[in-house]
C-alpha cells in the first residue's frame, strides 16, 4: 500500500520539531529515514502510528486520505510501528506472543492454545522461517525476537511496518537474519519504514532514503544514487571526517598488562598490555569473548586463571568496587540494559559512580555533586533540560555521554569502552570520538571494544583481533583495514 505524508507540521509550545515535512513510501518498498537524534524521525513515526497527531498536513493511504486519533486506528489501517525496545514477553511461548491482546478463545472462554500454535507454525511457514512456535522467547536470540515482532505485525495484516533501529544490539550473522527476513517482506509488497544511523545497513538493504534535520526534509532519493559519506553530510549539515587517529608518537608508561589470562568457556591464553595515552582496539565476532575478558578485568566476571598487572603490580580482580578504586573505568556494552538507571534522573545518573567520595555522615554534599556534573556537561557538550530531567528524556548519543561523564568523573587510568557508539547518530558518534582522543591525549589509556572494522580504524592506534576465545593476531598501520581484520575474525 502506498503512503505519502505531505507538508505535516508539528509543534510542542514554541518548539518548531517539524516543518512542512513530506515522506513518501511505496509498496514493497524499503525506506531508510535518517537524521541525527531531535531531527524529527520519531515525531513524524509517531504521528503516523496514532501516538501524536499532526498541528497540520495531510496523510494519504493507497491515495485516500486518513487520520489516526489513536494507535488502534493505525493499525487498523495496516500500520505497524515495532519500538527498539521489543514489546515481548519472555516467559511466554512465541505462539502466546503473536496474540497478546488479541487472544484466540475456545466456546468455553478457555484459551485456545491448539488454534494459536496452528496459526503461527502456518505463517511461519510461509514466510519460511524456521522458528519452533511453542519455544519460550527467552530462549529465542535478539534477532530472532526481531524476526517474531515483525511477523506479529504479519499476523495483524500490517502493509507497512516502521522499525525503529532494528539492528542496534545484534551481532553481524543476526543482522543478516533480519536482513534476510525485510528482504522476505519487500517480496511480498509490505513496505519498511527503516530508522538507523547505520549507513552501512542502509546501503545494504534499503532502496530509498529521507533525510531530516532541525524538522526539515532536506534530501530524498535513490540510495543506489548515493553513498554513506553523502547520506552523513546531509544528515549532520556537514562533511563528517574519516581520518584516522593521529597517535603522539610517544605513549607513557605501562597501565594494563594481562598474562595468560583464562576464564573458560569465554577466553584463554590471553596476554596484552596497554600504555597511558594509547587507544587499544579488541575486536572479533560474536563469540569471540572479548566482553567476557574485560569484565573480568573490571572484577565483574567472576573466578579466572593468569595474571593482571595494573601500573606494574600484579593483584587478583574479585570486584567492581576494588577496580574503582585502582583507577577502571567500564562502559557496558548494553547502554539500556547496564549503563542507565531509567528510574533515576540525569544527575543521579552522571554522578552514581562518585557518590561514595560526595557523601558525608550519609547526605550527598548536592552542590558539589551539581558541579562535578556540570563540569562534564561542559566538557561532553550534553544537550538536555534540566538536571532533574528523566535520563529517558534525552537522545541515545547524550545518554550515552552522560554513562561517559559518570565514569570520567571518577578520573580512571584505564576506561574500558565496549561498543561506545552503540545506538548513537553520525554527529554524536563523532563528538565521542573527539572525547575518547582527548581522554587518550591526557594520558588515560583507552581499550575500545568493537565489531565494527571502520571504528576501530578510526579511532585506536593497533587492535587485537580475536577468534573463539583466544587472540589470533595484532594489527597496526596498514594490516589494520577491513579485510584484514575480518580474515582473522573468521580464523583465517
Amino acid at each position: 500500500m502506498n503512503l505519502s505524508m505531505k507538508k505535516i507540521v508539528k509543534s510542542f509550545g514554541a518548539n518548531d520539531v517539524l516543518k512542512s515535512v513530506d515522506f513518501s513510501l511505496g509498496e514493497g518498498e524499503i525506506c531508510a529515514l535518517l537524521g541525527e537524534n531531535g531531527a524529527g524521525k520519531s515525531t513524524l513515526m509517531n504521528i503516523l502510528g496514532g501516538v501524536l497527531q499532526p498541528d497540520s498536513g495531510t496523510i494519504e493511504l493507497g491515495g485516500r486520505p486518513v487520520s489516526f486519533a489513536g494507535p488502534a486506528q493505525s493499525l487498523g489501517a495496516g500500520i505497524a510501528f515495532i519500538h527498539q525496545e521489543l514489546n515481548l514477553i519472555n516467559d511466554l511461548p512465541v505462539y502466546e506472543n503473536m496474540f497478546i491482546g488479541r487472544e484466540l478463545k475456545k466456546k468455553s472462554g478457555f484459551l485456545d492454545h491448539a488454534a494459536m500454535y496452528k496459526r503461527t507454525k502456518e505463517l511461519f511457514e510461509r514466510m519460511g522461517l524456521d522458528i519452533d512456535p511453542g519455544a519460550m522467547v527467552s530462549t529465542l536470540d535478539a534477532s530472532f525476537k526481531q524476526i517474531v515482532e515483525i511477523a506479529r505485525a504479519l499476523m495483524m495484516n500490517a502493509s507497512i511496518i516502521i522499525m525503529d533501529e532494528p539492528t542496534t544490539s545484534l551481532t553481524d550473522p543476526e543482522i543478516e537474519r533480519v536482513f534476510d527476513m525485510l528482504r522476505t517482506l519487500r517480496r511480498q509488497r509490505v513496505g519498511v519504514v527503516f530508522i538507523s544511523h547505520k549507513l552501512r545497513e542502509v546501503m545494504e538493504i534499503c532502496d530509498r532514503y529521507t533525510v531530516l534535520r532541525d524538522g526539515v526534509m532536506v534530501a530524498s532519493g535513490a540510495v543506489k544514487d548515493t553513498n554513506t559519506a553523502e547520506l552523513a553530510r546531509h544528515m549532520v549539515g556537514h562533511e563528517v571526517t574519516s581520518r584516522r587517529r593521529e597517535s603522539r608518537g610517544r605513549l607513557g608508561a605501562e597501565v594494563l598488562r594481562l598474562e595468560k589470562l583464562t576464564q573458560e568457556p569465554h577466553f584463554r591464553n590471553v596476554s596484552l598490555s596497554v600504555r597511558a595515552g594509547e587507544v587499544l582496539g579488541v575486536t572479533g565476532l560474536l563469540g569471540d569473548g572479548r566482553s567476557e575478558l574485560f569484565r573480568t578485568v573490571f572484577g565483574a566476571q567472576g573466578r579466572y586463571e593468569g595474571q593482571i598487572y595494573l601500573h606494574g603490580n600484579a593483584g587478583t580482580m574479585h570486584s567492581t568496587q576494588q577496580a574503582l578504586s585502582l583507577g577502571i573505568g567500564y562502559l557496558p556494552r548494553n547502554r539500556k540494559e547496564n549503563g542507565i538507571i531509567k528510574d533515576m534522573d540525569i544527575l543521579e545518573n552522571g554522578s552514581i559512580v562518585t557518590l561514595p567520595r560526595l557523601t558525608r555522615f550519609g547526605l550527598i554534599d548536592r552542590r558539589r555533586q551539581m558541579a562535578e556534573f556540570g563540569r562534564q556537561k561542559e566538557s561532553l557538550r550534553i544537550k538536555m533540560g534540566r538536571e532533574t530531567d528523566p535520563i529517558s528524556s534525552l537522545s541515545g548519543g547524550n545518554q550515552q555521554k552522560v554513562v561517559l561523564a559518570k565514569w570520567l568523573s571518577a578520573n580512571p587510568s584505564l576506561l574500558i569502552l565496549d561498543n561506545p557508539t552503540q545506538g548513537v547518530d553520525v554527529g554524536a558518534k563523532e563528538e565521542i570520538y573527539e572525547i575518547i582522543q582527548r581522554l587518550a591525549d591526557g594520558g588515560v589509556a583507552v581499550v575500545v571494544l568493537c565489531s565494527e572494522a571502520q571504528e576501530i580504524i578510526r579511532l585506536c592506534d593497533r587492535a587485537l583481533v580475536m577468534y573463539h576465545g583466544t587472540v589470533q593476531a595484532e594489527v597496526s598501520g596498514v594490516t589494520m583495514n577491513e579485510h584484514e581484520m575480518m580474515r582473522l575474525a573468521t580464523g583465517g
